[in-house]
């Protein structure tokens, strides 16, 4: 089978998306099937190449705000040759909705919906951008939902009856369970992007209630700047240690030298950090909201219902030594089979299946 993925970006890119649909194409090239990826962040990256097999083509996109990568060619690349199914990724980016209503070959969509966005211009785009996502979510032969609750709201939002299933985590994870690096003092984590809906200002403000811990920031983003500043104000500079990119074979043993994860974002789909730090054998502090909302209801995760320093400390020392994982976490191998089993539905015509 030819599968031609189209998403927003793609590694060496990183984010929740991009390690999703890795995940799944290199699999897929393994599994013996054509794999070929359209993504629309091309500038500095090469517009043609091969990533551990995977055909992959960069287009050059428009995204005001680092959002939405609208990509003019888009089209034009998916009649480059046949595929026999489209699945596209990202219901927040155009390439979307783009290639669902540009193809002409059966379409499965992994939309990752947040239900909103995380700033008041955005927020605004997404309910203009509403009517085509309907459209591209419509077209799609199959939908899958990566969380129950975006599950529950593909269904409120759109009546769409998406099949479940969930976001995987790679095995170096577990592999690296009681290791971790030397530190003089325990450490909290923080793992994603920085900008502001994903939480690490919450984070910081509650270190002042928490004496005992340092905080550890891996990744890095625009806000980089004002997070700084927001510890300084907090008086715990000392600290905090921004540690910018963390390759990916590093991060597990920061996973599992930690005392706690913390995933304090407002805006999730699923909450992937959150899967990465428990198979690595470390409890994690979660907003009880949207897609982290799943993990809160775990043994080994203590949800807060707002971020505010108090209850962010009071749920570290709850969360603090607890064992992780309290129950299996999915494999990407898992999260393959589940797609797999999808696509033979969709080519096949068999009925839906609401979970694997």
């Amino acid at each position: 089978m030819h599968i031609l993925h189209v998403t927003h970006r793609y590694p060496p890119s990183d984010g929740g998306v991009e390690r999703h649909v890795r995940a799944l194409a290199t699999r897929q090239r393994r599994a013996g099937h054509r794999v070929t990826v359209v993504a629309a962040d091309g500038g500095d990256l090469p517009v043609f190449e091969v990533r551990e097999g995977v055909a992959v083509r960069r287009l050059r996109g428009v995204a005001p705000g680092d959002a939405y990568y609208f990509a003019p060619g888009l089209s034009s690349a998916l009649q480059g040759g046949p595929a026999d199914l489209v699945h596209v990724h990202n219901y927040h980016a155009f390439p979307f909705v783009q290639a669902a209503l540009a193809t002409d070959v059966p379409v499965v969509a992994t939309p990752h919906y947040h239900g909103t966005s995380a700033d008041r211009l955005r927020r605004l785009l997404l309910a203009a951008y509403r009517p085509l996502g309907r459209r591209a979510l419509a077209r799609a032969a199959a939908v899958v939902a990566v969380s129950d609750w975006e599950r529950e709201r593909l269904a409120a939002d759109f009546g769409v009856d998406a099949t479940l299933v969930r976001n995987g985590v790679d095995q170096r994870f577990a592999a690296a369970r009681g290791a971790g690096h030397d530190r003089d003092r325990p450490y909290l984590l923080c793992v994603g992007r920085l900008v502001e809906y994903k939480g690490v200002g919450h984070a910081i403000r509650a270190l002042a209630s928490l004496p005992e811990y340092d905080l550890l920031v891996a990744g890095s983003g625009p806000e980089r700047a004002a997070f700084e500043r927001l510890a300084r104000r907090a008086g715990v500079a000392d600290r905090v240690t921004f540690l910018g990119y963390v390759p990916d074979d590093d991060l597990p043993a920061f996973y599992a030298g930690a005392s706690a994860h913390l995933a304090l974002s407002s805006v999730e789909a699923y909450g992937l950090t959150v899967g990465e730090s428990l198979a690595a054998g470390t409890p994690a502090v979660v907003s009880a909201t949207r897609g982290l909302r799943d993990w809160a209801a775990r043994e080994d995760c203590v949800g807060v219902a707002d971020r505010s320093p108090h209850t962010v400390a009071t749920a570290v020392h709850r969360a603090v030594g607890r064992a992780a994982p309290s129950a299996a976490i999915p494999t990407w191998d898992d999260c393959a089979d589940g797609v797999a089993a999808v696509y033979d539905r969709v080519v096949d015509g068999s009925d839906a299946v609401d979970e694997f």
